[in-house]
This record gives C-alpha cells, structure tokens and sequence, in this order.
C-alpha cells in the first residue's frame, strides 16, 4: 500500500474524529487523522467543553468559598488575577491536547495537519499547515469536522460583541455583559463572567432558561441565577444591536420593551454544523434543509465509502455521543454488524447546580401523550446534600407504571453531571425501579438519592414519607 493510501481516513480531529481513529488503528487499518490544529482534540479541547470547565470549576471555588460562611469558615475578599485564570486554563487546554496528541503516535496514527478538501470519493487533497499540499487517497473515510457558534445579523463584527469561543479567551471581565440566549452554553459562560464579577443580564426569547429541559429541574437553577445574575429576560427577542462609544446597545421586544448599553454582548444561540466548504459536493453525501449531513443508523452517508458523526450529522450536538458514533462508524468499517441505535443519551448542563438527564424526559412524555410515572426525591431530605449545604436538588425518576421499567432519569444539584450515568445505565439495560431500588447506594452519598427516588415510586422511601397512591 502506498504511503499516502490509507484503509481509513478520518477528517476532523475532534472527540468523535480521533476516537474514530484511535479505534481504526486498534482494530488494523492503516489510518490517517487530518485537523488543522497542532495535535487532535477539536472544539471541544480547545474551545469548548475542556476550557469551559475549567473556568466553571473557578467559579465554583469562588462560590464555595463564599458560601463557607455558613460553615464558620471566612476568607478574605478573593483577588482575582484575569491573567493568570487564563493561563491556567490554556495550560490544561495544552496538556490535554498534547497528551492525545501522543496517545495518536503510540497508536501509529498518522496525524496530518492541514485542511482536507475531498476530490472525489476516495481523494483528499490536505493544505497543510507546513505549507504545500498533499493528497491521500483513502478506502473509507469518517467526516468529523464539527460545528461553530450561530450568529445573528443585527450583530457586527466588533471586539464587544463574543460567541463561545472568543468568551472563553477571557481578555477581560467587562462591568456589564448581556448573554442572548438562555440555553446551556450561554447560562454556563454567564455564570463564568457573573462569579469573576461582571453584572450579567439573560435574554431568552422563550418562556423559560433552558427549553426543552423539564421544568422542575429548571427551576432549581432558576432560584440561583436570578440571585447571581442582574436581570434574567424571558419571552423577550432581540431586535437590534448597534455598536456606541461606550458599548453595546441592544433593543429588546416582547415581555421586556427598552433599549439598553452593555460593555459587552456574549451571542449564544446555538450552533451550525459544518458540512460545506471542503468539497462533500464531489460525492454522493447529501445534506439536509438544516445543514446536517444525512446518515443512516450505521453513520454511512449516500457514498457507500463515506461516513459522517457528530455535530455534522444532528442533535444532540454533544462530544460523547460524537465519541460513540466514531466507534459505530469504525466497527462498520471493520466488518462488525453495529448500528447506533442507544436507548439514551446524556445530557449535562454544567452550570450551578448542575442538571443532567437521560431517556425519557417528563417533557417529552406530555409532548407524546405517554403514560409515565414520575418518582421524585427531594436533596432536602438527602443527608450528604445537608452537610454540604447543597439541598438545593432533586432526582427523579420516569417510569414506565406497567412493566416498572426506568424510562428517564432526569436529577439537578451539585455534581448531577457524575451521577447521572448510573441512570444511562439503568435506561440502556430496561432496569426496572424494583433493581434500582434494591442495589445498594453507600451512604451518606448524593448518588443514593437515585435508589431514594426508585423507593419513593414504591412508597417505601426511608427518608421521604410519600404513600404510594394506588
């Protein structure tokens, strides 16, 4: 085989793209991975989920040192070196990246930094970044090339106005800043910008934060960011924005009528795959109305030679479902009989509290007219939520009131995000709320709130007195 042959190529570096690969080489293919960047890791390691963390996990420093109080524990008023955060942050950025980085060359993979422009459906020419170009011809390829942040036109290029990835360069903290949009991304660099002392404002065009996710959960939040942030805007759009001497002036219409400065203006209004501008056209891969390149249950677009994950193939637009579509796509490649057909998918929200859910939402269910039982355990009565001074939580279960099955879990307070796989889990093997209830939960731990709220569906809950209704 020719150097500059491969059994497998995988265009776009990101968490499904070099997992993609990563696999491909495990299982024998000669495999290239090809991303503009110095070493994989894609958006999520270096403008996303990686660095929007690490600036959370400050936040969340700020916050407990503050709360502290409570415990008879006072610190003195936090100096907060912009600078230095930020260095921080771009150092784990750095070691992630160059550890998968080095992770790639133990697995022989390789690593081609330039930007590939498919030919035809088995050539891609790289520019690298070196300089020059360079064509590899390839057996299958894996598309992994990811999405960017959504724009709205009334909103010029300008040093005021960020999406979530020049917010995540943390050049500074303005005095105010105003978030357009209330859905998870804006809601976490808002709680970023509002703990390192910006006065953040919320506009949501919707009835509520975070739509789509169940309400009472929402709720928690809301108590919180209605404290930290100056103003949260709901069922109000905006419909102007124009650049003045000392800011950003937004007009709002709907619930809220003014028109109002900010220092600076982070737009959060979801994102856009990016499924143009390397060449899909010269192959039999379509795209869909929305942009979206269509895929079937394997990952395999209308060229037989040619899959698609990730962001680029649909929601949810979330990194781990990326990582397990690149696997599914492999495994096809390989010859394994796979389909991508999980019975639920995580969703976090890392905010504070946290909320994450999986399966069945009690959303969906009313949406779909199908009849659930709805479990809930409130963290008031959690005892390791009280010596935390973290009630503010519940956990809830969905469940199916004739088989028992757990259809969803949804659960928000401090660290929902790591206890929610057990609810994955508990979806992917049709556990009933009788297996939930009888697996023991260590104690005192947030995560037997879970096994808390199977025993409350039964009426049996030792810390929650609430019959079972028959």
């Amino acid at each position: 085989m020719s150097p500059d042959v491969y059994q497998l190529v995988v265009l776009g570096g990101g968490p499904g793209g070099y997992a993609a690969a990563f696999l491909g080489a495990d299982l024998g293919l000669k495999t290239a991975l090809i991303d503009v960047e110095e070493n994989p890791g894609g958006v999520c390691l270096y403008r996303g989920c990686i660095p929007s963390k690490a600036l959370l996990h400050v936040a969340k420093v700020l916050h407990e040192a503050d709360a502290a109080r409570a415990m008879g524990v006072e610190f003195g008023a936090p100096q907060i070196k912009v600078d230095a955060v930020r260095a921080w942050k771009e150092g784990v950025v750095k070691k992630l990246t160059s550890g998968v980085g080095q992770v790639a060359k133990f697995r022989k993979v390789t690593y081609v930094c330039g930007f590939g422009t498919f030919k035809d459906a088995h050539t891609l020419s790289v520019s690298l970044a070196s300089g020059g170009t360079q064509e590899i011809r390839f057996d299958h390829a894996v598309v992994a090339t990811g999405s960017r942040p959504a724009t709205l036109p009334f909103f010029k290029d300008s040093a005021r106005v960020l999406d979530s990835t020049s917010a995540l360069d943390l050049r500074d903290v303005p005095k105010t800043m105003l978030v357009v949009g209330g859905g998870y991304i804006g809601l976490e660099l808002g709680s970023v910008y509002a703990s390192l002392g910006a006065r953040v404002s919320v506009v949501e065009m919707t009835s509520g934060l975070l739509p789509g996710a169940d309400r009472d959960l929402v709720s928690v939040l809301e108590k919180r960011v209605t404290k930290s942030f100056d103003r949260v805007m709901v069922n109000t759009k905006v419909v102007d924005a124009r650049e003045e001497t000392n800011g950003i002036r937004v007009t709002f219409d709907g619930a809220v009528k003014e028109s109002t400065v900010y220092d600076k203006v982070l737009v959060s209004v979801g994102r856009k795959p990016n499924s143009s501008g390397f060449g899909l056209e010269k192959t039999k891969a379509s795209v869909n109305e929305r942009g979206f390149i269509e895929v079937d249950s394997q990952r395999r677009t209308h060229e037989p030679g040619i899959f698609a994950i990730g962001d680029v193939v649909g929601e949810p637009m979330l990194a781990h479902k990326a990582s397990h579509e690149g696997r599914t796509a492999v495994e096809v490649i390989a010859g394994h009989k796979v389909a991508f057909e999980p019975a639920a998918i995580p969703a976090v929200i890392f905010t504070d509290p946290e909320i994450a859910w999986c399966g069945l939402t009690e959303t969906q269910a009313k949406e779909r007219n199908i009849d659930v039982a709805v479990a809930k355990f409130p963290w008031g009565a959690s005892g390791r939520a009280m010596s935390i001074e973290r009630t503010d939580g519940l956990t809830k279960l969905i469940i199916d009131p004739k088989s028992e099955r757990v259809l969803g879990v949804g659960i928000v307070g401090a660290g929902a995000g790591d206890m929610i796989s057990e609810g994955v889990l508990a979806v992917e093997m049709a556990a009933t709320a009788a297996d939930v209830k009888l697996t023991i939960h260590p104690h005192p731990t947030l995560s037997e709130t879970i096994m808390e709220a199977a025993e409350v569906f039964y009426g049996q809950s030792t810390h929650v007195y609430r019959p079972r209704r028959s």
